[in-house]
C-alpha cells in the first residue's frame, strides 16, 4: 500500500534547495544506493552538491532563479508491504517521468525506517522551455490515482479510505492522524493546539452522548461551545479564547472521527440502544440475584424437610430399631404420616412460589421491552422530524428568488 504526499512549503531559497537535496541523498538514509537522477546531469557520481549546482545553472540559464525552488513528493509503503527497494525506485522514477517530464528530478529510496519510502525532488524550472512547475489539487489527485495503478500492476496493496492495510475497517473513534504536522502536534506535549484540544474533547464526549443536548452539554464541560443550527451545513466548535473549528476540519485532520450532523445523529441513536441494553441487562440481573436467593432458600428448606422425612435419630438406640413393637408405636406412625403430609404441602408451596416468581420476572421483562421499544420509536420519530425540517428549510432557501 502506497501513500503519496506532496510536501508543503517547498524551499524558496538557495540554502533551502541545497538542504533539501542533501537530506534526500544522505548515505545513512539511502543505505544501499537505490537512487537516480532524471534530466541533464554530467557529473560522474551523484552527490547533493553536484545536483544542486546543476539545478542552479539551469535556473540562471532561464533567468528564473527566485521564488519556489523545487517540488518535493514522498511515496511511502506500509511496513508489511512485500516490496523491494528496486521496485520502489522503479515506481518513483515512473512517477517523476509521468508528472515532471522536462524537469530535472532526483529519486532516492530511504531505508532508515521500518517501512520503505521514496523521495522525489524536482527542479521547478523546466530544462526544455524554462516554464515553472505548478501543481493544482487536481494534479495531486491524479498523482494518487497513478500511484495506486502502479501498485495494482505490481500486485501490491492499494490504500482504501476508512480501512487499514489488511482491509479491516477503521472503527468509529479509532483516530489516525495522516497529516505529518498533525501527528507531531499530537505527540509533542510542549506544543498546544486548539485543534488537537477540540479533537481530544470530542473523543471523550461522543461516546458518552445519547442526544444532541447531551453532546452540547458535554462539550461545554470541556470548554467548547457548539454552534449546531439546522439552517447551516457545518457544526462549529469554539473555545473560551474564541478559537473556532469546523466539523469538516476535524474530520480531515483525524481520520475515523466523524463529527458531522448525520453521523452524530446515528451515533446518538446507537448510544441510546446501548444504554437501553445495559438497563435491560442490569434489571434482569437483579431479578436473577433474587431468583438465585430464592433457589438457595428453597434448597435449604427442602434439605430440612428431607431431614424430617428421613426420621433420623438424635442419638442412642430406639425401641423401633430393635424391630420389636412397643407402646406408642402406632402414635409414631401417625406422626410420620402427618409429617409426610406437611412435606407435601411445603413442597407444593415451594413450587407455587417458584412459578409465581418466574411469572413476575417474565412480566417485568416484557414491560422493560415495551418501554425500550416505545423510547426508540420516539427517538426515531424525533430524528425523522429533524431531518424533514432540515430538508424543508433547504428547499425553501433554494426556491426563494434571488434579491
Amino acid at each position: 500500500m502506497a501513500i503519496n504526499k506532496a510536501v508543503g512549503k517547498p524551499a524558496k531559497s538557495h540554502g533551502g534547495l541545497r538542504n533539501t537535496i542533501e537530506y534526500v541523498l544522505k548515505d545513512e538514509k539511502v543505505k544501499e544506493g537505490y537512487l537516480d537522477v532524471i534530466g541533464p546531469y554530467l557529473e560522474p557520481t551523484v552527490n547533493y552538491d553536484a545536483v544542486y549546482r546543476t539545478w542552479i545553472e539551469e535556473k540562471k540559464l532561464w533567468d528564473k532563479d527566485s521564488g519556489r525552488m523545487c517540488a518535493h513528493n514522498v511515496i511511502s509503503f506500509h511496513k508489511d508491504e512485500q516490496v523491494t527497494p528496486a521496485e520502489v525506485l522503479e515506481i518513483g522514477k515512473a512517477f517523476a517521468e509521468e508528472f515532471f517530464s522536462g524537469h530535472q528530478s532526483v529519486v532516492a529510496v530511504h531505508q532508515d525506517r521500518d517501512h520503505l519510502h521514496c523521495h522525489i525532488v524536482t527542479n521547478s524550472v523546466s530544462y526544455i522551455d524554462g516554464r515553472k512547475l505548478h501543481q493544482s489539487k487536481k494534479d495531486l489527485e491524479q498523482q494518487k490515482v497513478f500511484t495506486n495503478n502502479l501498485c495494482r500492476e505490481k500486485g501490491l496493496h492499494v490504500a482504501e479510505k476508512g480501512r487499514h492495510f489488511d482491509g479491516t475497517p477503521i472503527e468509529p473513534g479509532e483516530i489516525i492522524a495522516w497529516n505529518k504536522n498533525t501527528y507531531k502536534l499530537l505527540t509533542n506535549d510542549s506544543k498546544k493546539s486548539f485543534l488537537a484540544d477540540c479533537g481530544i474533547a470530542l473523543m471523550e464526549v461522543i461516546p458518552r452522548s445519547a442526544s444532541k443536548k447531551e453532546f452540547i452539554s458535554g462539550m461545554a464541560e470541556k470548554g467548547w461551545s457548539v454552534k449546531w443550527e439546522d439552517k447551516r451545513k457545518h457544526i462549529v466548535f469554539e473555545n473560551e479564547r474564541g478559537d473556532k473549528v469546523r466539523d469538516s476540519k476535524i474530520e480531515k485532520t483525524f481520520s475515523g472521527l466523524k463529527v458531522n450532523k448525520e453521523d452524530l445523529a446515528i451515533e446518538f441513536e446507537r448510544q441510546n440502544e446501548l444504554r437501553l441494553g445495559n438497563t435491560e441487562a442490569t434489571e434482569p440481573g437483579n431479578r436473577s440475584e433474587e431468583s438465585e436467593y430464592l433457589d438457595r432458600y428453597y434448597a435449604e428448606v427442602e434439605s430440612v424437610i428431607a431431614g424430617i422425612s428421613g426420621g433420623g435419630s438424635v442419638g442412642g438406640s430406639s425401641e423401633a430399631d430393635s424391630g420389636e413393637p412397643s407402646e406408642g408405636y402406632a402414635d409414631r406412625g401417625s406422626e410420620k404420616s402427618d409429617t409426610e403430609q406437611l412435606v407435601r404441602e411445603v413442597r407444593t408451596d415451594i413450587c407455587n412460589s417458584r412459578a409465581q416468581s418466574r411469572e413476575l420476572i417474565s412480566a417485568e421483562r416484557k414491560s422493560v421491552d415495551r418501554e425500550r421499544e416505545r423510547r426508540l420509536e420516539e427517538q426515531r420519530r424525533a430524528l425523522e422530524q429533524e431531518r424533514t425540517a432540515e430538508i424543508s428549510c433547504r428547499s425553501r432557501r433554494h426556491s426563494e428568488p434571488s434579491r
